[in-house]
């Protein structure tokens, strides 16, 4: 069995807006972040979804709504735990780039970027375990652990052919872009917020095959 998954970041958030760690934790849409999410909506009005599943996190379960109420089809969105963002344990809340200059000190790593890539995606996670003073952050074998099991919820619902909108994170497309991209595919930024990334699953097989597209 085969189908496409619209991967759709959430919109902008005040924890965006204030440069600070959102894994679990939650914040609202900001009034742009609406904008950008009712211009997502008029660009996949017409995209003929069967189902649509978002991340439990109320910004994305907010994003997810607005595209769901302007596509033709008016799906209820479920709500999945397992496409939650990295939990990133005692640097939640915290400023991003003090809490990735603390993660990469150790490893004579500046930034995030800078931690990718020269350690990768996997271990940048990692990391992020190691450097939180009670390790209660998620680790690469957990994160992914977790996110196979979404996948596989998903596959619960879905039928050969099949398009199927999934509403997530920013580091959680990025990963699966890390994982799964084809060869043409230069990731260079993180996916902008409302922004589209589609993968293709078939079986267990993931292809990631456009990345961080605008849909404003």
């Amino acid at each position: 069995m085969a189908y496409q998954i619209y991967l759709v970041r959430h919109g902008r958030t005040w924890y965006n807006e204030y440069d600070k760690m959102q894994g679990w934790s939650d914040t609202p849409l900001t009034d742009d972040g609406v904008a950008v999410a009712q211009k997502a909506a008029e660009a996949l009005k017409n995209v003929d979804f069967s189902a649509a599943v978002t991340s439990d996190m109320k910004r994305a379960v907010d994003t997810s709504r607005i595209i769901t109420r302007r596509n033709k089809n008016h799906l209820v969105p479920q709500e999945l735990a397992e496409f939650r963002e990295q939990f990133y344990g005692y640097f939640e809340g915290r400023s991003i780039d003090e809490s990735w200059f603390a993660i990469g000190k150790p490893h004579h790593a500046r930034n995030f970027g800078d931690i990718v890539q020269k350690y990768g995606f996997d271990a940048t996670m990692d990391f992020v375990k190691d450097a939180d003073p009670l390790h209660d952050a998620e680790n690469a074998e957990e994160y992914w652990g977790r996110i196979e099991r979404g996948f596989k919820k998903i596959d619960q619902i879905a039928h050969d052919g099949d398009k199927i909108l999934l509403v997530t994170h920013s580091i959680t497309i990025l990963g699966l872009a890390y994982r799964y991209k084809t060869d043409d595919i230069v990731l260079k930024d993180i996916p902008a917020n409302a922004s589209l990334t589609l993968l293709e699953r078939d079986g267990d097989n993931n292809k990631v095959t456009k990345y961080n597209q605008s849909l404003i």
